[in-house]
């Protein structure tokens, strides 16, 4: 029996994941994904409830480090290329514990390599089927108050996540200068958007808000950050996948800088004029009142800040929703969905 082609998506049950599934199936219904998602806290079968019956979506419920699943994956598929999301990616998870990061980021990377080099070069494609690694612009490390990264930036990640990110990145570009494997990379400024685990800034700005909780930033909320809408990097990923140079990194920025502090009282003011009832008979004029400075983390980098103009060069991509579109987008499914987000 002839095995089917298909894309496998690792990580797929996550927030870009599922976003880039979403995504693919929509813009091409003919196509197949196997989707890896061993479904740990950031995962949730919700996230693709009506994609899983359809004929051309696979779910493989596993672990992407072992050895053994990751091994019959390729065996029961004919895998035509890989787009990897699958991590584990909160910092503050990574400086109280950093064993399930490099079990994830790095070993669990290097188990997929290992695979999809092995069939691909059993089958003489070695060099024609793509490995895309979804990476991160924290592996550049912090900037000032002024620049950009760009590729050609050097590696300088300063927390546990951040480092198993460029990790798994060396080990990517490691397998096209060895083996002559057909890879690509992308690293993105932060994503936002609908169904966004609740562990993140924009959620959890949203969830204490509706709570009437403190919302707690970290330090005196100077820090920086670009902000990307989760559907304009599931476009750039596609472009890159398609049509990205062997070998090569891409930048996706969304060119929306803001100070933490910023953000939270664009929020703020938006979820005054949607859902001000929430502040009717409390002590709160306004969400913006719940603001709390708490202790900065440790190694908090203060400004990320990529150049994408290769990306936008080559591949003629750009962002097509503003921050305020956004930010309202996200803020319609978190008011709407009021219920599971506070739980």
């Amino acid at each position: 029996m002839n095995k089917p082609k298909v894309l496998l998506v690792t990580g797929g049950l996550g927030f870009i994941g599922s976003h880039f599934i979403h995504y693919y199936l929509n813009k091409y219904p003919e196509r197949k994904i196997v989707n890896m998602d061993k479904l740990t806290y950031a995962g949730d079968t919700d996230n693709l409830a009506d994609v899983q019956s359809k004929d051309n979506y696979f779910w493989i419920h596993g672990d992407i480090a072992d050895q053994a699943t990751v091994t019959q994956v390729f065996k029961d598929f004919d895998i035509q290329g890989v787009l990897h999301f699958a991590a584990e990616s909160h910092v503050d998870k990574s400086i109280e514990d950093a064993l399930p990061f490099i079990t994830s980021n790095v070993l669990g990377t290097g188990v997929l390599l290992e695979a999809a080099r092995k069939d691909w070069q059993e089958k003489g494609e070695i060099s024609k089927r793509r490995f895309h690694l979804i990476s991160t612009d924290e592996v550049y490390g912090t900037l000032g108050e002024k620049g950009k990264f760009t590729e050609e930036s050097p590696y300088n990640p300063r927390n546990p996540y951040s480092a198993t990110k460029a990790s798994a990145n060396m080990l990517v570009k490691s397998y096209y200068t060895t083996y002559g494997m057909n890879v690509v990379l992308s690293s993105s400024s932060n994503n936002y958007g609908p169904r966004q685990h609740k562990e993140k800034l924009i959620p959890t700005i949203i969830r204490k808000a509706l709570s009437l909780e403190s919302i707690p930033i970290y330090g005196d909320g100077s820090n920086v950050r670009d902000w990307l809408y989760v559907e304009d990097h599931c476009k750039a990923i596609d472009m890159v996948y398609h049509h990205g140079k062997v070998s090569e990194l891409y930048n996706v920025g969304g060119g929306n800088e803001k100070t933490n502090l910023k953000l939270t009282r664009m929020i703020c003011s938006t979820l005054d004029q949607l859902v001000s009832t929430v502040l009717e008979g409390s002590d709160y004029r306004s969400f913006d009142d719940l603001i709390t400075f708490v202790d900065d983390r440790p190694g908090h980098d203060l400004r990320y800040s990529v150049d994408d103009t290769k990306l936008r060069g080559e591949l003629k991509w750009k962002p097509d929703v503003s921050l305020e579109e956004g930010l309202a987008k996200t803020i319609d499914w978190y008011t709407t969905n009021k219920y599971e987000v506070l739980q």
